[in-house]
């Protein structure tokens, strides 16, 4: 009989070969062949980008901030292909935790060109930061959900203040709406807009920290630009 196949980076078991290739391969292709179909029908337009492009082409690195509730289509807010110091492929990273759904979840996002820093912010924050850091140190932007993975919801965790403290990245807070959409029953409440709907991706005004700010007061503000493209997002969904 053969061994379990391991997560590389842990050496924890996900079960024989043809368990991981169904879980861990089958699924993730299937899925984002899905959501990528999905967002092929969708009417797009994106509010605010001027400033994002900008940062894009001066080669800054940026930290995308949403709420988990918007998750579901969010790639559609990164249209970038941006490229490392030596050419190699670079483009935006996200955290997956360390955990079967996590792998599950990183192989659905490498679909889209997302990169996976493994490691659970919950769990251990300080060595999740450590790799956080250094994916953006390498060249790759971050995509952050303050309220995940498991909450409370939309309450700002720390991890995108220090994360921008450290590498001096732009923070974009970012949210899409749709005009027909629904809701799971989930703790985030994910949004999930209805196939041949109008989807609009609204970015708010890219800033960096000041270098003496109180990070308990970024904190704050944060939280009051993300509330605010959250009551849009619902506003356009209800209007």
């Amino acid at each position: 009989m053969r061994a379990p196949v391991a997560i590389a980076e842990r050496g924890r078991p996900l079960g024989s070969p043809v368990s991981v290739w169904l879980t861990f391969r089958l699924i993730p292709f299937l899925g984002a062949g899905l959501i990528k179909l999905w967002s092929y029908t969708l009417r797009v337009r994106r509010e605010g980008f001027e400033a994002v492009e900008d940062l894009a082409a001066r080669d800054a690195r940026f930290i995308l901030a949403f709420w988990h509730r918007r998750l579901f289509m969010m790639p559609l807010a990164y249209p970038f292909r941006r490229r490392g110091s030596a050419g190699e492929a670079r483009g935006v990273a996200i955290l997956s935790s360390d955990s079967r759904d996590g792998e599950r979840s990183a192989a659905t996002w490498r679909w889209f060109g997302i990169h996976a820093v493994r490691g659970t912010a919950s769990d251990d924050g300080a060595r999740a930061l450590v790799r956080m850091i250094q994916a953006v140190k390498q060249g790759w932007d971050f995509g952050i959900t303050p309220d995940g993975p498991r909450g409370p919801l939309l309450q700002l965790k720390p991890g995108t203040i220090a994360l921008a403290r450290k590498t001096g990245a732009w923070i974009v807070p970012v949210s899409l709406a749709f005009d027909r959409s629904f809701e799971l029953k989930t703790w985030d409440r994910m949004v999930i807009p209805f196939p041949f709907a109008t989807c609009v991706i609204r970015y708010g005004t890219p800033y960096q920290l000041p270098p003496s700010a109180a990070d308990t007061a970024e904190a704050e503000q944060l939280q009051r630009r993300m509330d605010e493209l959250e009551q849009w997002a619902e506003a356009f969904n209800h209007g």
